[in-house]
């Protein structure tokens, strides 16, 4: 395919960053710039003066290949499926929808029309997740057991979603990713203390029919920032610190380890202590290898790795968590 004409949608707190990486790619030709906020607009033409601005997206949809849709959670499915029925490509930012009839309508309009649909689930591209999953792929961390997430910070609050829709989807995209397994139930807790029936806590329990387990915490009233995920396998556990400013990446030589020979089921358990490994990651920013890969699949017709049906399936799991706090039991998921 030529070099397709691209919209971003949404100039707020995140279009910004999608605008700074596609004006420097050569596979794709960044054009327009739509925001309903006039003064968002004026702002950002004094950065890039050679785009188009517009108020809406009426005025640029026949005129763009594909889409960067990074406004807020609650429009996301209206703007997706308006681009999609115009025969255009969509990259939407998470959540793809916030329910899972919607997020069915979306994959089967980009089905029938053969568009690409993608969503942003970031963390699919970032070099040290990508790392954990060779490091689980090769064994190199045994007979993975458990994985642990937390994703905490004291705001940003916000009145369109909730704690577990807004901070959920990042930790359960990557351990969906990471285990390459979906869950077959879910069991959450979590309660609303600022305003009424807006989670801003939550507690949510993935179980896989291999026997894993995921716990991933998030919250936006917390009074630490934790973007942490912890990893226990038989041979060795591994840590991805998102905070950290350079070694993201902890893999560590400790585990427990059985003596055949003993018949006490206590005294036969031994602790090993070994040495911890830094891997050495690729300076790559992960918005911007997200970027390059939805661009990459609108040029080649190929799925990419976050397509609707992956975003789908993250849709899939924050429902069923939300179905287990309000009815206190487990929910069972069904694909």
């Amino acid at each position: 395919m030529k070099r397709p004409k691209i919209a971003v949608v949404g100039i707020g707190r995140w279009g910004p960053n999608i605008v700074r990486n596609l004006i420097s790619m050569e596979d794709g030709e960044l054009v327009a710039i739509i925001d309903r906020d006039s003064s968002r607009l004026r702002k950002l033409s004094q950065i890039y003066p050679n785009l188009s601005y517009h108020e809406s997206l009426d005025e640029v949809i026949k005129r763009v290949d594909a889409v960067f849709i990074a406004t807020p959670s609650s429009t996301h499915y209206h703007l997706t499926r308006k681009c999609l029925k115009a025969g255009i490509d969509v990259f939407v930012e998470k959540p793809l929808a916030m329910n899972i009839r919607e997020a069915e309508e979306l994959n089967q309009l980009a089905d029938s029309g053969k568009r690409i649909l993608m969503v942003g689930h970031i963390l699919l591209f970032h070099p040290a997740i990508i790392r954990l999953r060779r490091e689980i792929e090769s064994g190199n961390l045994g007979e993975i057991y458990y994985l642990s997430a937390v994703r905490v910070n004291l705001g940003t609050i916000k009145t369109d979603e909730n704690a577990l829709w807004s901070l959920g989807p990042h930790d359960i995209s990557a351990v969906l990713f990471l285990l390459d397994e979906y869950p077959i139930g879910v069991s959450a807790t979590g309660d609303s203390y600022l305003n009424k029936d807006t989670l801003d806590v939550a507690f949510v329990t993935l179980y896989f029919r291999s026997g894993k387990i995921a716990h991933i915490h998030t919250s936006w009233l917390d009074p630490h920032k934790e973007r942490r995920l912890t990893i226990v396998g038989s041979k060795k556990m591994a840590t991805f610190d998102d905070m950290e400013p350079q070694e993201k990446l902890r893999i560590y030589d400790k585990g427990v380890e059985r003596a055949d020979f003993d018949s006490s089921p206590i005294s036969a358990l031994s602790l090993r202590f070994g040495d911890i490994s830094i891997p050495k990651l690729p300076t790559v920013e992960p918005l911007r290898a997200e970027c390059q890969a939805f661009i990459e699949a609108v040029r080649n017709r190929k799925r990419p790795r976050s397509d609707g049906r992956f975003g789908l399936e993250v849709v899939r799991i924050i429902e069923a968590a939300e179905h287990s706090i309000k009815e206190r039991r487990m929910v069972e998921i069904e694909p």
